[in-house]
């Protein structure tokens, strides 16, 4: 496990791991932790960094809160973060799409009796 100081001053760089903050952040609200999804990119030359995060349904409103209060946290801290690092950050979160949706059967398609 690693602690909050080597996320924002890992390696001693001036630009913060955002993926294990993130992790750090977003795994304790999690039902299933395994089915988190990082993807972050960054662009040097406008000093962009856009965080994608994919969790289940079921885990999304944890993310979320009350009344968005966790994701308003997690935002300022992820915001904060860039900012120190003279970065701007933009964070979307989404589903995983449900695998058995697809592999039902409509009923529309059944022969009639």
């Amino acid at each position: 496990m690693f602690e909050l100081t080597d996320v924002i001053s890992s390696h001693n760089s001036k630009t913060p791991d955002y993926l294990k903050l993130v992790e750090f952040l977003i795994e304790p609200l999690l039902e299933s932790p395994k089915s988190l999804s990082i993807d972050c990119e960054k662009i040097n030359s406008s000093q962009r960094v856009w965080i994608r995060l994919a969790v289940d349904e079921v885990d999304k409103g944890r993310i979320y809160g009350r009344g968005g209060r966790n994701i308003q946290a997690i935002q300022t801290i992820l915001t904060t973060a860039a900012s120190t690092a003279g970065q701007s950050l933009y964070l979307d979160i989404y589903n995983i799409p449900d695998k058995n949706i697809y592999s039902q059967v409509s009923p529309r398609n059944q022969p009639m009796s």
